[in-house]
């Protein structure tokens, strides 16, 4: 074990404190940051709508400007005379205006009117045409708006409707994307690595000193360390951006879990395919030929992170997900997706976990024994089958 953390620690010192490691850290919290910001300015933007409303019919005004919640919109009312409001309605300050009289009012804009302003501007009118009508009648309008907002279906729910569903969908995205990219950044990494090492014939001098297991085990740790380092910084700036921001609302129970459910997954998928990995790369010495050797592994990320944020999102519950959640090598991305969700129940997690630390034990030993009979033999490409050979 002290060899293995020698190596680990080397990787770790070595990697941590170059300027790459901190310039991506510090650009893809920056990026992340800037595109949250991007998504709430334009969101605030789609909801809100300017209004301009003539002095004529200024009595719209403030009942439009209340119809917007209704709508899921803001409506920002000025009031600007005729000539003024149209001329800002042609250079775009304002989405439309409203003139004629209260009894019938006119809608100005520049091309096509908003589909929610004209249901609110056309409530408003109708609302008006009833209270005259009732009032010719005898009847006091208040008092049947007052009846009328009384009156209400009865609703029975068959399942409790979550009202966090849209943040668990959110995290579930973002957990999969991040877990996606830092496998596959750190399963790159270890398989450079261990080309770079065995084209300049550095690996005969480490091999001279310790065994081959020990320095596969020790890149291993040490560059999976690294991302872990690099995951919680990322995640915890993510975390500080999102409560500042109001963003987050769900139990921190469900938040914590959920978060801690990624750390273990990822440290649990990144050794996985970085043993497989680092042994599919120690079959070849140049690295015009590592991509070949690496591409089917790779593809192993790919299938469950799109399986993940093509179907769960829009389905928590999808049977092919689920199933495939239980499969190792799938199980890291879409596994923490689902508890995320909220859809995974505690046994399929079990099951998984199970089966993943199976699943790694046995190719821990393959990829070792790939790994020590591969790494020395420069020149052509190792055949797979010579590298399974028992010395």
């Amino acid at each position: 074990m002290s060899a293995v953390w020698l190596v680990a620690r080397r990787e770790i010192r070595t990697r941590v404190r170059t300027r790459g490691f901190i310039i991506g850290t510090l650009a893809i919290i920056a990026v992340m940051g800037g595109y949250a910001a991007l998504m709430a300015f334009i969101g605030q933007q789609a909801s809100t709508t300017r209004l301009g409303v003539a002095p004529e019919v200024a009595a719209v005004g403030e009942p439009l400007r209340a119809a917007g919640s209704a709508y899921g919109q803001t409506f920002e009312i000025s009031t600007v005379p005729v000539p003024a409001g149209e001329q800002q309605v042609r250079d775009g300050d304002l989405d439309a205006l409203v003139t004629g009289t209260p009894e019938e009012p006119r809608l100005v804009v520049k091309r096509a009117p908003d589909s929610a302003v004209e249901a609110a501007l056309n409530a408003i009118v109708q609302q008006q045409v009833v209270d005259t009508e009732l009032t010719r009648a005898g009847a006091d309008p208040a008092a049947v708006r007052a009846a009328a907002g009384n009156a209400h279906v009865a609703i029975t729910s068959l399942e409790t409707d979550d009202p966090h569903r849209g943040e668990r969908i959110a995290l579930a995205i973002a957990a999969g994307i991040v877990l996606y990219m830092f496998l596959l950044m750190g399963g790159q990494m270890i398989a450079q690595g261990v080309v770079e090492e065995k084209s300049s014939r550095v690996v005969e001098l480490l091999l001279s000193t310790i065994k081959p297991t020990q320095l596969l085990a020790g890149k291993v740790v040490g560059i999976g360390l690294t991302n872990l380092l690099q995951l919680v910084v990322i995640a915890g700036a993510a975390l500080v951006a999102a409560g500042f921001g109001g963003v987050l609302t769900l139990p921190s129970t469900a938040l914590t879990g959920s978060l801690v459910w990624m750390l273990v997954w990822f440290l649990l998928g990144f050794f996985t395919y970085a043993t497989v990995l680092a042994a599919a790369s120690s079959l070849v010495s140049r690295q015009e030929e590592l991509q070949n050797v690496i591409s089917p592994v790779i593809m192993l990320l790919v299938v469950p992170f799109v399986i993940g944020v093509s179907l769960l999102p829009g389905s928590p519950d999808n049977t092919l997900a689920g199933v495939l959640s239980l499969v190792p090598g799938f199980a890291p991305t879409l596994m923490p997706m689902r508890i995320a969700l909220g859809s995974a129940a505690p046994w399929e997690i079990a099951v998984s976990l199970v089966l993943s630390v199976l699943a790694f034990v046995l190719l821990l030993r393959l990829g070792g024994r790939i790994y020590s009979n591969a790494v020395l033999r420069t020149g052509s490409r190792v055949k797979l089958r010579d590298a399974l050979r028992t010395s």
